[in-house]
């Protein structure tokens, strides 16, 4: 990040204190993570922090990504890796747990993504609710990530209406229903736009999206966005995005989906060119049957509540490592980074 990557609203003040802040971060964190777990039925576990490089479990993202590595002295200088997501984790856990079918977990989860380019949305640090579901083989469809999506989405429009109760500065500006197009879609309606000109376009006029099917090659030849082979179905997965007036940006609060199932595993595998992650433990037991069928997915802690709080800089919520003259940047502006 440099300090132009740096957005300062014109006018921009922010409503809270330090201490007021937190105690706001605390208020959504709170309300929301109760009303998801409810409606989702889910149970909230312990999560690793690291993972075997050679259990398959670190999540890929677009697979470029170094993980932070570390070994262990104890184990024989024994090599681990920080987490990127809890996305492979989560589905192997459901199963060593005990979850039964229409039960599933969510957790904290703390990762740190070094090659993450800065902004004021995106950090080296990252934290999100995770989250992970058994289903049965027939909810695989479309039609069942929609009700997901929408059960979501309901959550955080009741946390935003509780924010607006507790914050007077807090306006609802969330729509009443999430609008639903697949990227393909979206291609078609602004083929000479980039895709993050598509995703703002599209969140601008419809308040509240889900961009469906992300990870496989559009018509152009190009992908809307990269996407691990090995956890989502690339036709059963989305992003959830919502229009953040304060910085005039499409605001991505989470993604998710219906994992792979072996089928669908090996085709992305071969698509992504590394057919040879079959042998790995997790992708192993996809491939053999031995896990649970799932639906899952990662929400942005920070985002939501520099989302809800109307913050101009994720820094603004959450503690992280910034460049100097970004520092220097957000002081000048009056913009308190934690």
């Amino acid at each position: 990040m440099n300090q132009n990557d740096f957005i300062v609203p014109e006018g921009y003040k922010s409503a809270l204190n330090l201490h007021e802040t937190q105690v706001g971060i605390k208020t959504i964190k709170d309300f929301f993570q109760k009303m998801l777990a409810e409606r989702l039925n889910l149970l909230r576990v312990s999560a690793p922090l690291f993972v075997a490089p050679e259990s398959g479990l670190n999540d890929n993202l677009n697979g470029v990504e170094r993980p932070v590595t570390f070994d262990i002295s104890e184990q024989n200088n024994r090599e681990a890796e920080i987490v990127h997501s809890l996305a492979k984790w989560k589905r192997y856990a459901l199963k060593k747990y005990g979850f039964s079918e229409d039960e599933g977990l969510y957790t904290d989860m703390s990762a740190i993504r070094r090659d993450e380019h800065t902004d004021n949305v995106h950090s080296i640090y990252v934290d999100q609710w995770d989250w992970e579901k058994i289903i049965d083989k027939e909810q695989r469809t479309a039609e069942y990530f929609k009700e997901t999506v929408r059960t979501i989405y309901k959550a955080l429009r009741k946390t935003e209406q509780f924010m607006s109760i507790q914050y007077d500065y807090i306006d609802e500006i969330l729509p009443h229903d999430i609008f639903f197009i697949t990227t393909q879609e979206l291609e078609d309606m602004f083929p000479d736009n980039t895709p993050r000109e598509r995703e703002y376009y599209i969140t601008q006029a419809k308040g509240a999206v889900c961009i469906m099917k992300i990870g496989d090659k559009l018509e152009s030849g190009e992908k809307h966005d990269g996407r691990a082979p090995d956890y989502d179905d690339w036709n059963l997965n989305g992003d959830i995005l919502v229009y953040y007036p304060v910085l005039d940006i499409a605001l991505e609060l989470s993604s998710m989906g219906i994992r792979v199932d072996k089928k669908a595993m090996l085709e992305q595998l071969d698509k992504a060119g590394c057919p040879e992650r079959a042998k790995l433990p997790f992708h192993k037991a996809v491939i053999n049957g031995e896990l649970p069928y799932t639906i899952g997915g990662g929400i942005g802690q920070s985002r939501i509540c520099m989302f809800f709080l109307r913050k101009a800089h994720i820094g603004e919520v959450q503690c992280s490592l910034w460049p100097d003259e970004v520092m220097k940047k957000a002081a000048d502006s009056g913009i308190e980074l934690l």
